[in-house]
C-alpha cells in the first residue's frame, strides 16, 4: 500500500468490527430483518467481506441508534472503503474469479503465507515459464490471452515477496514438485535455480518433504494459511479440483496449522532441502 493508505479490504474490516461491535447479543438475522437484509448479509459486512453501502449503513446506525459522534466516526470508516483505491486486479476482472479475487483480497493485507502443496511448487515461488506450463491444465476453456493473464496475476502477487511492505514465505512441498518434467530441461532448471535464490531471502523458508517422508508427509489437498498483525485472526485456502474453499472458522485454521506443523516436521530442514534441490539440478546439468 503505497503512502501508508488503508486498503480497501482493511477498511472494510474496521467497519465491520466496529458494526458488530454495536450488535452485542441481537442475533444476525433479527437486525436483518428489521433493516430488510439477509443474516448472511449482516455477517459478511461485519467480518468485512461485503461492502456496506451508503443506503445500508444509514439503516444500521437508525436502528442502532447510535449518537452524533458514533455516526460521524463510522461515516468516516464508511468514506476509508468507498474512497480507496480499486484493487490491482480488478484490472483482470475477466480472469479472476469471485472465489479467486477474495484470496487476493486477504493476501493483500497478510504479513505470512503458509503454502503446502502434493506435487507442484507454490504460486509465489513459480517462475513464469512454470506457471504457464501449470496455468489452467485441465480446463480447455482458458485461451492463450487468457493464461497470459493469469500468468501476470501471479507475477503481481509475487512482488510482495521483493517490495515492502513485505510478506513472509513458509512453502513446504514435496519431493515430487521437484522430480516431475513439468517443461523443458532449460525451464526446469530455472524453476530449480530460483527455489535457491529464493531460499536466500531473509523472509523466505522452504521444506521439501523427501520421498522417504512416507504417509504422514504427503496430503492430499495443497493449502495456505493467510497470517496477520494481532488480534486479526489467521485465513486458510484449500485448494482443490473444483476451486478454493475460504475457512476462517477457528477450529478450521487451527487444524491446518497444526497439519501444516506436521508436514514440516516430517520434511527436510531448509539447508538439507537446499542440497535436495542442488542435486536435482545437478542431474539436469
Amino acid at each position: 500500500m503505497a503512502g501508508g493508505s488503508v486498503s480497501n479490504f482493511k477498511a472494510k474490516r474496521n467497519l465491520g468490527t466496529r458494526l458488530r461491535e454495536l450488535r452485542g447479543k441481537e442475533f444476525a438475522q433479527d437486525v436483518g430483518r428489521r433493516i430488510n437484509l439477509s443474516a448472511s448479509q449482516v455477517t459478511r459486512i461485519e467480518k468485512g467481506e461485503r461492502n456496506c453501502t451508503r443506503e445500508v449503513l444509514d439503516r444500521l446506525l437508525e436502528y442502532y441508534k447510535v449518537t452524533a459522534q458514533e455516526a460521524a466516526e463510522l461515516s468516516a470508516l464508511a468514506q476509508q472503503v468507498w474512497d480507496a483505491e480499486p484493487p490491482w486486479w480488478r484490472e483482470y476482472k475477466d480472469v479472476v474469479s469471485p472465489g479467486y479475487a477474495e484470496l487476493l483480497e486477504r493476501e493483500s493485507d497478510a504479513i505470512e503465507r503458509l503454502d503446502y502443496h502434493p506435487v507442484m511448487v507454490p504460486a509465489l515461488l513459480q517462475t513464469e515459464s512454470y506457471s504457464r506450463a501449470v496455468t489452467g491444465v485441465g480446463f480447455a476453456s482458458l485461451g492463450p490471452d487468457q493464461v497470459d493473464d493469469l500468468v501476470v496475476v501471479r507475477a503481481m502477487r509475487q512482488r510482495r515477496i521483493h517490495e515492502p511492505p513485505l510478506l513472509s514465505n513458509h512453502s513446504v512441498f514435496t519431493e515430487a514438485a521437484l522430480r516431475f518434467e513439468i517443461g523443458d530441461p532449460t525451464a526446469r532448471h530455472a524453476q530449480l535455480d530460483h527455489l535457491l535464490d529464493m531460499a536466500k531471502l531473509p523472509n523466505v523458508r522452504i521444506n521439501v518433504v523427501p520421498y522417504r517422508g512416507g504417509p504422514e508427509g504427503i496430503h492430499v489437498s495443497s493449502f495456505g494459511i493467510l497470517r496477520y498483525e494481532e488480534p486479526e485472526p489467521d485465513v486458510a485456502f484449500v485448494h482443490s479440483v473444483l476451486g478454493t474453499e475460504m475457512k476462517t472458522a477457528p477450529r478450521d485454521t487451527k487444524k491446518l496449522n497444526r497439519l501444516f506443523r506436521d508436514l514440516t516436521r516430517v520434511a527436510l530442514n531448509a539447508d538439507d532441502s537446499c542440497e535436495l534441490i542442488s542435486e536435482i539440478k545437478r542431474k539436469l546439468d
